[in-house]
């Protein structure tokens, strides 16, 4: 069942009321009035179709904890324990008196990234730029001019080897067979844990030879096991999805070979790629490709998508700016990229790209030198916000996480602005009030003052 209205709230004999609790110009709640709430209860109720069962949460609470979520690099059980301990976050998230237990379940956060989907978690995106626009932090002028760039978003795997991937695909077909029923000729529980430790002693003493020795064992025994499997597989438990999926990954780690592309990298994250960016310091990232869109002056993040494939940086564009202009409802008319994105043009959007020389005049190369502004802001949302690693299962969980990242660096940024801005506002005033005590008092006097 849909969420329901909130009723207006009423007084509570023995509660006091959160906004006379807290600091009405503490950053956070200047930020919840910039956020039209009434959006997401809008859109989002036509995700619960039925009109029986138990009212859903409300959603402004949900789009709350996902906003705190991703500004403050939290995990779902640390959100809704930090949630608790700070009333801002509960004025912010929409409660009207202190709350003293959890409002949901740490896995209710699951279920609703689900339910809401790509479309959803794209409303947060498009509300966290009009929330800048309405607190004056970005200006309508600075939509025509954004600048575009690739990432990696890594996924939380372990560093992928042959030996593990192997020993991986033993345990997980052991782990089947229990399941179903099915008596192995052998587990080989004892034996291939011992070659899977044997296989980094001989890699760490340069014994490559014998380490490559051992791996083909490890193979010889996974291909014992999934072949033992699939002659005692009746054809009833052949049929569901677990059973299928579980074989055919473990055929692909049988077959695949090291030049092979699209390998497997990890067994429960079949999506992932490996992607070579060029640094020197980590030659290669497993995870997936990420296009992000900022504005040219204010860095504001205007587009971020998840780009599965390992696709040319150019051939990224054209969905970046389409996404831009759904979001902002303005299409670019200058994007500003790297040379990675030669060779390709879109009607109506003019390209600069770096060391780019006909037709740049020496404002245009000014704007040109300022594309690597970017760096940073992906380097903050990778340190400060969670772009860094992605936890979300899947290739949804990629596309969903990447687009919750860039509306965290937008609330990131109107915090900040909204403290900048009440910073100078207090040092203006101790401005005032020192200029005002010097008109009052002589030169000496002034300077006993200044001095004590």
């Amino acid at each position: 069942m849909g969420p329901k209205r909130q009723p207006p709230a009423s007084g509570e004999l023995f509660q006091q009321v959160l906004t006379e609790l807290i600091n009405l110009e503490h950053p956070l709640v200047k930020l919840a009035a910039f956020i039209d709430w009434e959006v997401f209860q809008t859109q989002w109720s036509g995700f619960f179709p039925s009109k029986t069962g138990r009212p859903a949460t409300p959603p402004r609470l949900i789009a709350g904890l996902l906003y705190l979520q991703h500004t403050f690099a939290l995990s779902d059980e640390a959100l809704i324990w930090s949630w608790v301990e700070n009333p801002y976050w509960q004025h912010f998230c929409g409660e009207i008196h202190f709350q003293h237990e959890p409002p949901i379940a740490p896995s209710s956060l699951t279920r609703w990234r689900k339910r809401i989907g790509e479309a959803g978690v794209e409303r947060l995106l498009s509300e966290s730029i009009d929330a800048a626009r309405r607190g004056k932090v970005v200006k309508e002028k600075s939509f025509d001019k954004v600048i575009v760039d690739t990432t990696v978003m890594e996924k939380a795997i372990a560093y992928p080897t042959d030996s593990q991937l192997l020993e991986k695909g033993r345990q997980h077909l052991v782990k089947l067979a229990e399941s179903l029923g099915i008596r192995l000729r052998q587990n080989y529980n004892r034996e291939a844990p011992r070659l899977a430790a044997q296989v980094a002693r001989y890699a760490h003493a340069k014994q490559f030879r014998r380490m490559r020795a051992v791996i083909k064992t490890q193979r010889t025994i996974l291909g014992r096991v999934w072949r033992d499997i699939q002659r005692k597989l009746n054809a009833d438990q052949g049929d569901t999805d677990v059973v299928r999926t579980t074989l055919v990954k473990v055929q692909r780690l049988l077959t695949q070979q090291r030049t092979d592309k699209h390998k497997l990298y990890s067994l429960h994250a079949p999506e992932v790629e490996c992607i070579a960016k060029g640094k020197v310091r980590q030659p290669y990232e497993f995870g997936v490709k990420v296009s992000i869109a900022t504005t040219h002056k204010e860095g504001l993040v205007v587009g971020i998508k998840s780009m599965p494939g390992n696709p040319y940086d150019g051939h990224t564009l054209p969905s970046a700016v389409k996404q831009i202009a759904e979001l902002t409802n303005r299409v670019p008319k200058a994007v500003f990229v790297d040379r990675g994105y030669r060779g390709v043009e879109i009607p109506n959007v003019t390209i600069w790209r770096s060391g780019q020389k006909r037709g740049v005049t020496p404002n245009i190369k000014k704007a040109i030198h300022r594309r690597s502004a970017i760096e940073p802001a992906i380097g903050h949302m990778k340190n400060d916000g969670r772009l860094g690693r992605n936890w979300l299962k899947g290739a949804l969980g990629d596309a969903l996480h990447a687009m919750l990242c860039g509306a965290g660096h937008n609330l990131r940024m109107i915090l900040r602005a909204i403290r900048l801005f009440y910073g100078q506002c207090f040092a203006s005033q101790l401005q005032l009030l020192i200029f005002v005590i010097q008109q009052h008092l002589n030169d000496a006097q002034f300077n006993q003052f200044k001095s004590a």
